[in-house]
C-alpha cells in the first residue's frame, strides 16, 4: 500500500493523471506535473518527457518512468 503522497511504482497511467484535470468529476485530479497538454506533449517530442505507449488511438505512460520523472525534477537533474 502506498501512502497519500507517494506515487505508484508499476502499471500505467494517463495523461490526466500525470498533469492533472480540474474539472474531472466528480472529483478533480491533481496534477503531478502541472504543465500544459501542449507543454507536455512538447516536451515528449524533444525527449525532456517520456515517450507514451499506445494501445490503439490511446496513450499510457509507464508509472516507473513517471516516478523518475519527478525524482530527477525533484534533483534539479532536468534539462530545460
Amino acid at each position: 500500500m502506498t501512502q497519500a503522497n507517494e506515487l505508484p511504482k508499476a502499471g500505467y497511467c494517463r495523461l490526466s493523471q500525470i498533469i492533472g484535470n480540474k474539472k474531472a468529476k466528480p472529483n478533480p485530479i491533481p496534477a503531478i506535473i502541472p504543465i500544459s497538454k501542449a507543454a507536455w506533449y512538447d516536451g515528449v517530442r524533444r525527449g525532456k518527457y517520456p515517450k507514451p505507449v499506445h494501445a490503439g488511438n490511446l496513450s499510457f505512460w509507464r508509472w516507473a518512468d513517471i516516478v523518475k520523472l519527478v525524482e530527477q525534477m525533484e534533483k534539479g537533474e532536468l534539462s530545460g
